[in-house]
């Protein structure tokens, strides 16, 4: 019996589960499930009409568990992984569609507005939007290929942020305030406040900030000579959003909005582990540092959206600019100290200074029917113009100190500067075969350019040179998406679908030997996915599940030649997986949720094993193969309009492959796994009216789990660098409403 057989018997055994109508589901009418409305295919609808996986995390779940970045919630997200050493320097991943590189395959939007880079000239991997989430409506994850209607680099799918419109209906503000300890380490505080204010029948205005100091736990304990300092990577978030909204009629609305955010950081959240194992080394979470390292991520978004009602059909505008900076310092020392010293005889210590910075220009329109019994469709098309820079400096130095060594040749100099244009036009149409059946269909044309000019100087790139690129290329992406409702409140669907990703040219270093590509190829997935959407008839047990095979061909990798990093393709990998999501609401007062994935995802040819070192059925990076949460929330009159709640989270990731290493592959024969970890988060407040008191402990099993690792960092005595969540932490919250 096949995979996607066992899995409709399944949903079927469920549904007749779910349609039945019990005593005790009718005695409970009240414990209703909340309706979830989506704007995944850029049109508000309700969770069950959408013929694709899709994932819900409502402003209620991100305040009660204190999710306030990606790392926080994704574990409320089935097969959603992300891989981060340094705060605003993530890579995301879904359903297993990861292997390193350094282009990315998940699209990260907030409203209309697509943000991070669609190249992998600008190291669009590691940009995802680390967004703060106060004042944030609901944050949406979209799996499978979207390439359809999300276009580019969306080959995983797409994380959305939807933000809080301004409001007409009078004057409201909030603010909320936390203190937390972590284990070891240094206290966090933050304040958040939002304002609400009419200022006519056809104006608004919403504006938010926010402050967070996230105290360090992580320690530099003199290991092989390094430094000696406690907490260092202790970081601050602040920012702020404002919006105004027009609205002078029924049938036409202008928002502008703003966005501003800064991510600063001491050190990445990185410890010594054993090479073979994954584990912490010296009984405490510990890194090597000679030169304090440091960061600064810096989020700047501006959009203007107008929606007008044209009769036939619903038009929509967004006009978008964006940049994102990120500007740090990497202690460089243990990878080229030993051999400066050895050739120039002189003591040092060395760092490597870079700026990434990407600024993006986006315009899309779209033309939308409006609702009728038979046919919908959608017209857009969609303009970007993105602008990239990698500046990296590197420096020798005193030890101990900042200052650069006089007289000793520059070590190198490189910047990369980058542009890349993209034109689409995409269509998407449900059409209606009676009340129970429907098919979605949707396409996609786009046009790319690129070009990129390498300057570089010094000993590490080879002596100075430039060198220049670029690359074109013409793309269409597709899906198709049958769905039967067996009711109004159970649905089985199947879906077919095509996501890219661009490919472009490659700068190389002076000594780069011959046959090193100039260029990597664009690369594309197919994805097959069957899936089932329910409730039953008292709206009080709801499944979410499916089951999915992908294709990739061409895959894109990252791989060191002479130590200088390029892209480069390979033939091909596959992802299988399945993945779910219960809901259960046996009474108004009671909530639980069990979501999990399972994710079998692997190459499926060699790769180049000197440059990569990824071996035909080696699992791809950092996706666990079983991922599951429990969670749980109760809430109870106390009195008066007072009442309380308690809850709790407890989440599994299985052991989880590393990044592929052609060293560590050649001298053991295996690929790198990290260890498994569980984590268990509790909560509990009270609610005084407009006021609510929080407590909270997260991290309880104090666990250890590792989220990314890097054998080129060279830590001392043959050790590894990997990230680390945050060990166990208490805190308590503050909320009023006026």
């Amino acid at each position: 019996m096949t995979t996607t057989t066992k899995v409709l018997r399944v949903a079927s055994a469920v549904s007749a589960l779910l349609t039945s109508q019990s005593v005790w589901t009718q005695e409970r009418q009240t414990a209703q499930l909340e309706e979830v409305v989506v704007t995944a295919q850029k049109v508000e609808q309700s969770l069950i009409d959408v013929p694709l996986s899709i994932s819900v995390v409502g402003a209620n779940d991100l305040e009660r568990t204190q999710a306030v970045s990606i790392q926080d919630y994704a574990k409320l997200v089935p097969g959603l992984q992300l891989t981060q050493a340094t705060p605003g320097f993530g890579r995301l991943t879904l359903r297993g569609i990861n292997t390193g590189g350094v282009a990315s395959t998940v699209g990260v939007y907030v409203d209309e507005t697509s943000f991070g880079s669609s190249s992998g000239l600008a190291n669009g991997a590691i940009l995802a939007g680390d967004f703060d989430t106060f004042d944030v409506a609901r944050v949406e994850v979209l799996r499978g290929p979207q390439g359809t209607i999300y276009g580019a680099s969306s080959l995983g799918g797409v994380l959305k942020y939807v933000t809080v419109e301004p409001q007409f209906d009078g004057f409201h503000a909030r603010v909320r305030g936390t203190a937390e300890t972590v284990e070891d380490g240094d206290m966090s505080y933050s304040g958040a406040a939002v304002v609400n204010m009419p200022v006519s029948d056809s104006v608004a205005i919403r504006a938010s900030g926010f402050y967070r100091r996230v105290g360090g736990f992580i320690d530099s304990i003199g290991t092989a000579g390094s430094d000696i300092a406690d907490d260092i990577n202790d970081s601050t978030v602040s920012g702020g959003r404002a919006s105004i909204m027009f609205k002078p009629s029924d049938a036409a609305s202008l928002r502008i909005s703003a966005f501003v955010q800064d991510i600063e950081t001491d050190s990445s959240s990185t410890v010594d582990s054993d090479p073979d194992t994954g584990e912490t080394l010296y009984g405490r979470l510990s890194q090597s540092q000679y030169v304090p390292e440091e960061g600064e991520v810096r989020y700047r978004l501006y959009n203007a959206t107008g929606e007008f009602d044209l009769g036939f059909a619903d038009l929509t505008t967004a006009t978008s600019y964006g940049t994102l900076t990120q500007d740090f310092r990497v202690d460089f020392t243990l990878l080229i100290s030993p051999l400066l010293e050895q050739v120039f005889g002189v003591p040092n210590e060395a760092d490597n200074d870079q700026i990434t910075r990407v600024k993006r220009f986006t315009q899309e329109v779209r033309l939308a029917s409006q609702k009728n019994a038979r046919f919908d469709w959608l017209l857009g098309a969609y303009y970007t113009d993105e602008k990239g820079l990698i500046d990296q400096n590197v420096n020798v130095l005193v030890p101990g100190t900042l200052t650069v060594i006089p007289g000793l040749p520059q070590m190198g100099n490189g910047t990369v500067d980058s542009k890349y244009k993209e034109y689409a036009a995409f269509a998407n149409t449900t059409i209606r075969f009676g009340q129970r059946f429907d098919l979605t269909l949707g396409g996609r044309f786009s046009h790319n350019k690129q070009n990129e000019v390498q300057d570089s100087a010094g000993l590490l790139f080879g002596g100075a040179s430039t060198v220049r690129g670029d690359s074109s290329e013409d793309v269409f992406t597709y899906s198709a998406a049958p769905k039967f409702k067996l009711n109004d409140r159970v649905a089985l669907y199947a879906r077919v679908a095509k996501g890219f990703r661009p490919g472009g040219p490659n700068a190389l270093a002076l000594n780069a030997p011959p046959g090193t590509p100039t260029s990597y190829d664009s690369d594309s997935i197919v994805s097959y996915e069957v899936g089932f959407k329910g409730e039953n008839a008292a709206r009080s047990v709801g499944l979410d599940m499916a089951v999915f095979h992908i294709d990739w061909k061409d895959i894109q990798l990252f791989a060191r030649v002479n130590g200088v990093g390029i892209n480069a393709n390979a033939s091909g990998a596959e992802s299988d997986g399945i993945e779910a999501a219960l809901t259960f609401r046996p009474t108004d007062r009671l909530r639980l949720s069990l979501n999990g994935a399972y994710t079998d995802a692997k190459l499926t040819e060699d790769t180049d094993l000197l440059l990569v070192g990824g071996r035909d059925g080696d699992r791809l990076p950092f996706t666990p193969e079983t991922s599951y949460a429990l969670n749980g929330d109760y809430e109870w009159p106390i009195g008066g309009e007072r009442t309380a709640y308690v809850g709790a989270s407890f989440s599994r990731l299985s052991k989880v492959p590393g990044s592929f290493d052609a060293g560590f592959t050649a001298a053991s024969g295996r690929q790198r796994f990290l260890p498994s970890y569980e984590t268990l988060d509790v909560r509990a407040g009270i609610e005084f009216g407009a006021v609510i008191v929080e407590a909270f402990g997260r991290n309880l099993t104090n666990d250890e789990g590792k989220t990314s690792s890097d054998s080129t960092a060279a830590a001392p005595l043959g050790a590894i660098a990997t990230g680390v969540i945050r060990p166990r932490s208490f805190g308590v919250a503050l909320t009023a409403e006026f």
